[in-house]
């Protein structure tokens, strides 16, 4: 999916990109992580954040219940608050967010992408063009 958005843009994001004041929550030792955006367009001031089917529907391996994050909450929570953060600080900082769910491609009931590229990038030019 983040291929089809580089091609829209007509050129490769930086995947990962970490924003100095984009961080989570500190550690016992006070320190704070940068967050990651999955996509980053320096010149066009976008970022994309893909928001899959995992951030949707628990999953026992990856939320790991019961296990405390540095947030004092369980993983699946803390993606919900990192989220918010993203959604709430990227504005702020004259950048432009847009947020790709499954139900914005061509993916089926339990979130997994068809993988159809021509609906799709359909689909992607819309939301980054808006």
């Amino acid at each position: 999916m983040l291929d089809l958005c580089d091609e829209v843009m007509g050129e490769p994001a930086e995947r990962g990109h970490r924003f100095d004041w984009l961080l989570g929550d500190p550690g016992e030792s006070g320190r704070q992580q940068k967050l990651p955006v999955d996509a980053y367009w320096p010149g066009h001031q976008l970022v994309v954040d893909y928001r899959g089917p995992l951030r949707d529907r628990p999953n026992q391996l990856f939320d790991k219940p019961g296990t405390p994050t540095v947030s004092g909450v369980d993983r699946s929570e803390q993606r919900d608050l990192y989220d918010m953060r993203r959604d709430a600080e990227i504005p702020t900082h004259g950048l432009r967010l847009v947020v790709i769910r499954p139900a914005d491609l061509d993916a089926d009931d339990r979130g997994n992408l068809r993988r159809n590229r021509e609906s799709d990038l359909v689909a992607v030019q819309a939301l980054l063009k808006s």
